[in-house]
Formats: C-alpha cells, sequence, structure tokens
C-alpha cells in the first residue's frame, strides 16, 4: 500500500500563502539546490499528484509551457484534481473527480505502486486531514514571518497528533520536517 503524503511550503508563522491568492513569493526565501534536489526526489517516488481547483488552475497555468526536468516530471506524472466546480481538466495527464473523495485516495493508495502527493491544496488538505487520510506530512519551513495571510491548518481542523521522524535544515535558512500519523 502506498501512502499519502501532504507538501506544503508555509512561513514561519503558519501561512501557506500571502493575503492573495498564489501570493508565494516567500518561496523566494526557501527555494535553493537542496530543495529542487527533494522536489526532484519526489517527483521521482511519485504514482500520481494530487490537487484541489485552485491549486490545480494555477500549477497548470504555471507547469503546462515549463521546461527543465521539474517542468517534465510536472507534466508526464498522472494528476488527479478533486473538484465540483471544475467544468474540465485539460493539464496533461490529469483526471478529473467530482465526488467520493475518501473512497478515491483508499482506492489509489491500496492499488499504487509508489507514493502518492498532495501539493498545496490547503482546503483539499483539510479535507485529507479530516479523513485522516494522511500517512505522511512534509512541511518546508521557509525562514521568513510573514504576519498575514491564509494558514495551512484552519481553526476546527480535526486534531492529530504526529510524530517527528526527520528534519532536514536547509543552506537558506529554511527546514523540512517530516512527520507520519500516529
Amino acid at each position: 500500500m502506498s501512502k499519502l503524503i501532504m507538501w506544503n511550503v508555509i512561513t514561519l508563522d503558519g501561512y501557506f500563502e500571502g493575503n492573495e491568492k498564489w501570493d508565494l513569493s516567500f518561496h523566494e526565501k526557501i527555494w535553493g539546490d537542496e530543495l529542487e534536489k527533494l522536489s526532484v526526489e519526489q517527483l521521482h517516488a511519485a504514482d500520481c499528484l494530487i490537487f484541489g481547483r485552485v491549486t490545480y488552475e494555477g500549477m497548470a497555468a504555471y507547469w503546462k509551457d515549463g521546461v527543465g526536468e521539474i517542468a517534465d516530471l510536472m507534466n508526464s506524472i498522472p494528476k488527479i484534481v478533486f473538484s465540483t466546480t471544475l467544468p474540465s481538466a485539460d493539464w496533461q495527464n490529469t483526471t478529473l473527480i467530482q465526488e467520493n473523495v475518501a473512497a478515491v485516495i483508499k482506492e489509489l493508495k491500496a492499488k499504487s505502486t509508489k507514493d502518492i502527493y498532495v501539493f498545496g491544496s490547503a482546503n483539499l488538505s483539510e479535507t485529507f486531514v479530516n479523513e485522516n487520510l494522511f500517512d505522511e506530512y512534509r512541511i518546508g519551513i521557509a525562514p521568513v514571518i510573514l504576519g498575514s495571510g491564509h494558514p495551512l491548518f484552519e481553526q476546527g481542523i480535526v486534531p492529530k497528533n504526529l510524530t517527528l521522524i526527520s528534519t532536514q535544515p536547509l543552506a537558506t535558512g529554511g527546514v523540512v520536517l517530516t512527520y507520519v500519523s500516529k
């Protein structure tokens, strides 16, 4: 059985984006050779990528015409977008699912040979946290205090006890923390 892994970058004060959609300028403070290497490793280890509608639209717009190893991997890996409002999904190798989120994830985990990654997608991730579907949380912490924005974990999310299994300090001053569900 494969693992469902959350991958997200947040600020030290817990925001995954600024006050505006796709305000990710703090990503520049954590990005470097080490994070690029980790990104490539994760993509090679992925059976598929999972997105909510908003993240899907932004990622598709950015990566469809991208060049380089990461772009090639992002475009070639199978992707699933969960949305009840998206009429179609036209990014290469993407399947649109409009219902039964938990059942689809459980089925994917049972039949996949590699791990499944959720990139960004805070609203969808909240559903997965509340449904106890994540096996692992990989959180990149950017060395930035943003002061306001959209938090990764909203108030009211189901509490979870996690176990820290690794820390990876980065030359940029950021750190990647990896937790597993107990």
